[in-house]
C-alpha cells in the first residue's frame, strides 16, 4: 500500500510538473518558430498533427467519431479557439517578448469572470472581484504605458491588442463550451477541435499568403525543435497530463497552471531566450497574477478555477 501511495504521489507530481513548466515553456518555442515561419502556418501545423494524433488514437479506441451536430459544434469553437486565440497569440509573439505574451493570456479569468457577471450570471461583481478586475487593468496598464518611468520599453501596442482579442476570444469560447453539444470523451472533443482548428488556421494562412512567405529549406533546426516540442510535448503529452490531473486531483488545484504558466514563462524568456525582466515586466506580471488569484479563488455557484480548468483547457494549454 505505501509502494502505491509513493507511485502515485510521484504521478501526481510529474503531472504538476508538466502542466506547470512545459506549457510555461511553450511561449518561448511559439516565439522561436514564428520568426522564421509565417505564424499561422506554423500553428496550422502544430494543431493539424496533434488533432490528427489525438483523433486517431480515439479512433483506433473504438470511440465514435462526433455526430453532424457535435461536428457543428466542434468547428464553431475551433474557430474562436484556433483561430482568433492561438492564431493571433502565435501572430502577436513576433512583435512581443514570450513571457509578456504568456501573461496577457493570463487574463483570460479575467474575461471570465467578466462573462460569468455579465451573460453567465454565476457571479455578482462584488468588491473583491472588482478590485481584481481593477488591479489587471492595471497590470496591462504597467506593460503599456508609454507615460510610467519603470525602465524598458513598453510592449507593442498592437501585439498587446491581439493578446487582449485571443483571450476575449478564449473565454467567450468557454462559455460557450458549457452550452454546446458536444463528445462525451474529453479526449475526443479536443482532438477535434483541434483538428478542425488546424484546417481553419491552415485555409486562414493560404488566404494571407503565407504559403507564399515560406521556404521550408531556410527554416533552422531550432524552429523545426520548436515545432516538435509543441505538438509532442506541448499538445499531446501536456494534454494527456491534464486529463489524468482533472481525474485525480480537485479543479481548483488543477487550476493553479493560470498563475504558475505566466511565471514560467517570464523565467524561461529571461534565462533562455534573452527576454528583458525590468521593473515593468515584474510589476505588471504581478498585478496580472495578484488579479488571478483573486478571480479563480472567489467562492460562485461553480468556481472560476473549475469553469477555467474543465472547459479552457480541454483544447491541450498553450
Amino acid at each position: 500500500m505505501e509502494t502505491q501511495t509513493r507511485h502515485a504521489r510521484w504521478k501526481t507530481l510529474l503531472a504538476f510538473a508538466i502542466i506547470y513548466f512545459v506549457w510555461g515553456s511553450t511561449f518561448l518555442a511559439i516565439r522561436i518558430g514564428v520568426h522564421q515561419v509565417p505564424p499561422l502556418l506554423f500553428a496550422a501545423m502544430r494543431f493539424l498533427i496533434a488533432g490528427l494524433v489525438l483523433y486517431g488514437w480515439m479512433i483506433v479506441r473504438g470511440e465514435r467519431s462526433p455526430s453532424g451536430r457535435q461536428w457543428a459544434s466542434v468547428s464553431l469553437l475551433a474557430a474562436l479557439i484556433f483561430v482568433f486565440d492561438y492564431g493571433l497569440l502565435f501572430w502577436a509573439e513576433q512583435r512581443v517578448p514570450s513571457g509578456i505574451a504568456a501573461v496577457m493570456m493570463a487574463l483570460i479569468p479575467v474575461f471570465m469572470a467578466l462573462s460569468e457577471i455579465i451573460f453567465l450570471r454565476t457571479q455578482r461583481l462584488t468588491v473583491r472581484l472588482a478590485l481584481a478586475l481593477l488591479i489587471g487593468i492595471a497590470g496591462v496598464a504597467v506593460l503599456m504605458s508609454r507615460s510610467l518611468n519603470l525602465g524598458g520599453a513598453p510592449i507593442d501596442r498592437l501585439g498587446a491588442v491581439a493578446l487582449i482579442i485571443a483571450s476575449m476570444n478564449w473565454s467567450i469560447a468557454s462559455a460557450l463550451t458549457r452550452k454546446l453539444p458536444l463528445p462525451t470523451s474529453k479526449v475526443m472533443s479536443s482532438g477535434a477541435q483541434m483538428l478542425a482548428g488546424g484546417v481553419f488556421l491552415t485555409l486562414a494562412a493560404a488566404a494571407l499568403g503565407e504559403f507564399r512567405d515560406f521556404h521550408p529549406s531556410t527554416v533552422s533546426r531550432a524552429a523545426w525543435m520548436s515545432l516538435l516540442y509543441l505538438i509532442v510535448a506541448g499538445s499531446i503529452i501536456g494534454f494527456t497530463a491534464y486529463v489524468w490531473l482533472i481525474h485525480h486531483q480537485s479543479p481548483t488545484k488543477v487550476g493553479t497552471y493560470a498563475y504558475v504558466n505566466p511565471v514560467v514563462a517570464v523565467l524561461v524568456g529571461y534565462f533562455l531566450g534573452g527576454e528583458a525582466l525590468g521593473l515593468r515586466t515584474i510589476l505588471g506580471t504581478l498585478f496580472v497574477l495578484i488579479s488571478v488569484v483573486l478571480i479563480t479563488l472567489t467562492p460562485a455557484k461553480k468556481p472560476a478555477a473549475a469553469l477555467l480548468v474543465q472547459d479552457a483547457t480541454e483544447v491541450a494549454g498553450s
